[in-house]
């Protein structure tokens, strides 16, 4: 874990010490789009930034966002964070880290705007692919293994956004009323784990206003929280023109403001800054602080002196890291439905194969906003089945609905500071001759016996930042597309990607459903070797999947996608929490993934040790080919005099097993961790006096129960 020193802290001292105003004030502000002033006759470089958490963002100028090169900034493009949580893997989410940080380092990063820790509260939210969870625990262990990983090459992660960025509708203006209690179980969390676990070096604050107040001005976030209650002592860094005042954050723990104007002497920290300093309105001792903050993370990063010399350089571009993403693409891909066994498909018996819809033959690093990538390459679907089979099978290939590559362009950044909106329908006449298409060659290959398979989902115009989603539906016509196919052939393989859930009118007639994500540069790799068994997949859901948006409760209960004011009135009950405690029926549970095999849990102990709790246990691989199950361990609280979640994660680990092997298998949670609530009554967290302990393969497949005291 990296960390900052007191050597660090001194050093930063002892050279804010010797700089002057003007030279302090360019070090807190962007002097570019993605860097700040240095220091040259201290040896003080500027702070390069940049995006983001699926793979390095292409170089712009200085002063506009046109791209700077041609082939020079091409990188691996990184599974979403919604992929790499659906692995329930943290060496695969360290592995994730460790990729990005590498090349970070090698494009000359010295610090990358990842991972995004928000909470998914409701699958509109046109982020939700970058964030991977609705559970604060699974997004809070994925997410200290990510950041582990990429601080080891010399850069600084960048948790954001800090906190509660759940919505892009108006978000640089709404204003969300959370209880404490729902701030401190749920969307805090994983920021703290940042903090304490993983000595995360930077952390971004977020657009929004929390009960009243921007979160780049909060003392109660910034200060009291952060800073006091958690111990951090590295740098807050603004998203990218979040800032509203000048006296407000700079009186507050916020460090660099950041932006996407070219106007940088404009800046709240910059001329205006400088001023207030020396008209006696705010103390030259708060930009202190700010700088030695900066300082102290460039020392930490070997930015600095001598240590320059020994600086990690990095690399980008690799084979060893395109191997990488296809390892993570492989274990996060989720298995939904497989009702009639038809996957494994039989590579071998296969002589025609009919692959329908037009995210088959897309790529989608080229959008989705800060997360967009210059990508050395991205397997598509078609791409990875036809290279996976070879030539021995005939493959034909038909859109079925008409949907644009989305390629986004250079302007996105200045317009996604107006709340737009979304795209009209696509070209209703075009898709309807497409899908006539492709129904009529299903007929031929369901008449002969060969299979079919349909790649369908979103794309990066509605998974998208600065955009939220207007519904869950599937665009394109797709529902009607679907339907057809599974007149004609029930069996039918559905794979989607995607990176938020959809409405699926049609899922009790289907018989097989595989779920995608945005799954990096091999994600149809992965999905060829997962289709046909050479793969056998252990993807789990990180969150729920509703049937319909109206069940969700950040819209029957709170308030989602308002301008001026949301409400959280939901409090803690969201995702699982809400649905399993509520008996609301979803389409899939939390935590539910299928395997080509079957796993059978026994004998639960449950041992109260010094300071934890160890859960052992037995998982045996009751089925005829190797795989990998995730036993996930949930807590019932009792005896807390106040209302509870039915279920809450608390603990998981993911197991390998050969056919017929039977492993004792070990999950071991700090007792803070697996009773600690927050009351209501005291304002503070407390530790219920039982709970008892469920483990399964997803919150609605628990097999085994205990009681701990």
């Amino acid at each position: 874990m990296t960390m900052i020193s007191e050597a660090n802290k001194a050093k930063a001292r002892e050279l804010t010490a010797q700089l002057t105003l003007e030279e302090k004030i360019g070090m807190i502000h962007g002097a570019a789009l993605f860097h700040t002033a240095g220091v040259e006759r201290l040896g003080i470089p500027p702070m390069r930034y940049d995006d983001g958490p699926m793979g390095v963002r292409a170089d712009t100028y200085d002063d506009n966002w046109a791209p700077m090169h041609n082939t020079r900034d091409e990188v691996a493009y990184l599974p979403s964070g919604s992929a790499v949580a659906s692995t329930w893997n943290p060496a695969l989410a360290h592995e994730t880290g460790r990729v990005l940080g590498e090349e970070a380092r090698g494009r000359g990063k010295d610090v990358i705007l990842g991972p995004s820790l928000n909470i998914k509260r409701s699958p509109l939210c046109g982020r939700n692919f970058e964030y991977m969870s609705e559970d604060p625990l699974l997004t809070a262990v994925q997410g200290v293994a990510y950041i582990d990983g990429v601080q080891e090459s010399d850069v600084a992660a960048c948790p954001k956004h800090f906190a509660a960025n759940n919505q892009e509708t108006d978000r640089l203006d709404v204003d969300e009323t959370i209880s404490e209690r729902a701030l401190r179980e749920l969307y805090l969390p994983a920021f703290r784990a940042a903090v304490q676990q993983a000595g995360t070096l930077t952390i971004m604050g977020a657009y929004n206003l929390i009960n009243g107040t921007h979160c780049c001005e909060s003392k109660t976030l910034l200060n009291d929280i952060l800073r006091d209650e958690w111990g951090f002592d590295g740098l807050v860094v603004s998203d990218w023109s979040a800032l509203k005042s000048t006296k407000r954050s700079a009186e507050v723990g916020l460090d660099v403001e950041m932006g996407v104007t070219y106007d940088f002497d404009k800046y709240y920290f910059a001329q205006p800054l400088l001023e207030a300093v020396r008209n006696g309105e705010i103390d030259e001792k708060l930009v202190d602080e700010k700088v030695e903050h900066v300082l102290a993370v460039m020392d930490a990063l070997n930015m600095l002196g001598d240590a320059r010399a020994h600086r990690k350089a990095g690399s980008y571009a690799t084979l060893a890291h395109a191997q990488s993403t296809l390892d993570i693409a492989r274990e996060s891909i989720v298995l939904l439905k497989n009702s009639a066994n038809v996957l494994p498909l039989d590579a071998a018996a296969t002589k025609r194969l009919l692959i329908v819809g037009a995210n088959a033959d897309r790529i989608h690093s080229k959008g989705g906003g800060s997360a967009v990538i210059k990508a050395l390459h991205e397997v598509s679907p078609l791409l990875g089945i036809n290279g996976f089979l070879g030539g021995n099978v005939e493959i034909t290939y038909a859109p079925g609905y008409y949907a644009e590559q989305v390629d986004q362009d250079d302007t996105w950044q200045e317009e996604s500071l107006e709340n737009s909106k979304a795209n009209a329908a696509k070209e209703a006449e075009r898709t309807k001759r497409l899908r006539d298409e492709a129904l009529e060659l299903a007929r031929d290959f369901a008449a002969s016996g060969d299979p079919i398979v349909f790649v369908g989902g979103l794309n990066h115009d509605y998974d998208l930042e600065a955009r939220d989603r207007e519904n869950m539906d599937l665009p394109y016509e797709q529902d009607a597309l679907i339907d057809g196919l599974l007149d004609i052939d029930p069996n039918t393989v559905l794979v989607f990607v995607a990176g938020s859930p959809v409405t699926m009118p049609w899922e009790s007639k289907a018989s097989t459903i595989v779920w995608n994500w945005y799954n990096g540069m091999e994600s149809g790799t992965a999905l060829a070797e997962t289709l046909f068994g050479a793969v056998n997949p252990s993807g789990h859901l990180p969150e729920t999947f509703p049937v319909n948006v109206a069940d969700c409760p950040a819209h029957s209960i709170g308030t989602f996608g308002k301008k001026g004011h949301v409400d959280y009135a939901e409090d803690i009950y969201v995702g699982y929490r809400y649905y399993q405690t509520k008996h609301v029926p979803v389409r899939f549970c939390f935590g539910h993934g299928l395997s080509y095999t079957t796993f059978e849990y026994s004998d639960l102990e449950v041992r109260d040790l010094d300071g934890s709790i160890r859960l052992d246990f037995h998982v045996t691989n009751t089925g005829d080919r190797a795989g990998k199950a995730v036993p996930q361990a949930y807590v019932t609280l009792e005896q807390t005099d106040e209302d509870r979640p039915a279920y809450e994660l608390k603990g998981f680990t993911k197991v390998e097993l050969e056919p017929g092997e039977r492993k004792q298998v070990t999950i071991t949670v700090p007792r803070e961790t697996a009773l600690r609530y927050w009351c209501n009554e005291t304002q503070s967290f407390a530790l219920a006096p039982s709970a008892e302990i469920h483990i399964g393969e997803s919150v609605q497949d628990l097999r085994l129960n205990g009681k701990v005291r």
